[in-house]
């Protein structure tokens, strides 16, 4: 993922904390080469006019699913969203290392309903959960919330 833009294009110092929960490669872009091509790129414009449009959107929709009354969708809109293959770009593997209290700090829930969320997730075959984490076997059902009609 990308992240840090806005703070450049501000011209002020990051005011979040970051902390790598698994084994992460990070690399640096330095700001006067940001600002280089920024001024000289094209391509590197649409690049960032991609990354802010994606995350304007995906913020509306953490707004939209904060508002879900049903804990089942929220956790399965969710999930969904954090396989967006714009802001996350993955390698056909649907395997997200996420614990469920890790889980439940995005979606706003306690740990132990996020457990019953996934254990109806799985049941209707939209995620398997595995040690460590879980498998998106359907991702469309997840984005949909079409994992029965009764949790709609």
């Amino acid at each position: 993922g990308w992240f840090g833009e806005g703070t450049l294009l501000k011209h002020e110092p990051y005011r979040y904390n970051i902390q790598a929960l698994r084994k992460s490669k990070v690399a640096l872009l330095p700001v006067a080469t940001f600002e280089w091509l920024l001024e000289n790129s094209i391509g590197f414009n649409r690049f960032l006019m991609q990354q802010l449009n994606e995350r304007l959107g995906q913020f509306i929709a953490a707004r939209e699913i904060e508002r879900l009354s049903n804990p089942d969708l929220r956790v399965a809109r969710s999930l969904a969203a954090l396989f967006n293959p714009v802001l996350f770009p993955v390698d056909d593997d649907s395997t997200l290392q996420i614990t469920q209290q890790e889980l439940g700090y995005l979606v706003g829930l306690s740990r132990q309903r996020v457990n019953e969320a996934l254990k109806v997730l799985e049941q209707h075959g939209a995620i398997k959960v595995v040690y460590g984490g879980l498998l998106v076997r359907n991702l469309d059902m997840l984005r949909g919330g079409m994992f029965g009609v009764e949790d709609v």
